[in-house]
């Protein structure tokens, strides 16, 4: 799949922290179920990776690595059987290493100038993080009117009370967001909460 593929499989990309493993494939059919299939498992817990894994063996899930910091990450990442990146920011060795990794990537961006490094390293998606504190909508319409040719994600405050004005951006491919995962899944009536919520 192709960064651009992934975007267009739904409006919303989950925004995943799991710390209980138990609860990854729940959760993840749960997404899928309520019409989300790109799932961002971040790496922010010592379960993240083991749980890409077991996500990515749920039918119709597409599990991608959030929270790419350096090559490291890339590698165990990719080694967990995740099917893209998705990282806060942009660095030169982690655009490399991407690259090299085959795997669809979506870097962090929050102005033009890394807009533009991004742009000189051939890539045309981002992620607009943290998009309600780097000035909301306002913020990224003013951002891309000089920079056509981009898509971008943006998430980081994104709710879904405001996911539509976001959406409403023509260069908007998709949000990222975690507001469908209110506390995490560890019972029946929250898999069902997650998947209407999904929906």
């Amino acid at each position: 799949m192709t960064i651009d593929s992934i975007i267009a499989l739904a409006p919303v990309i989950p925004v995943i922290v799991i710390d209980d493993i138990a609860l990854a494939r729940p959760l993840a059919e749960a997404l899928v179920r309520g019409g989300l299939p790109a799932l961002e498992v971040t790496l922010r817990t010592p379960a993240a990776i083991e749980a890409i894994g077991i996500m990515a063996d749920v039918p119709g899930a597409v599990v991608g690595a959030g929270t790419v910091l350096n090559p490291r990450d890339v590698d165990s990442a990719a080694a967990a059987g995740a099917r893209f990146l998705v990282s806060p920011g942009l660095t030169d060795p982690l655009a490399r290493a991407a690259a090299a990794s085959g795997l669809p990537f979506l870097p962090g961006t929050a102005n033009a100038s890394d807009i533009m490094r991004g742009m000189d390293l051939g890539l045309s998606h981002f992620k607009f993080f943290p998009a309600a504190a780097s000035g909301g909508v306002p913020v990224l319409k003013a951002l891309l009117a000089p920079l056509g040719g981009v898509t971008i994600c943006p998430t980081g405050g994104i709710t879904g009370e405001t996911a539509a004005q976001w959406l409403a951006i023509p260069q908007v491919g998709c949000v990222g967001g975690s507001w469908m995962i209110r506390g995490g899944i560890a019972d029946d009536e929250q898999v069902r909460a997650a998947t209407a919520l999904a929906r």
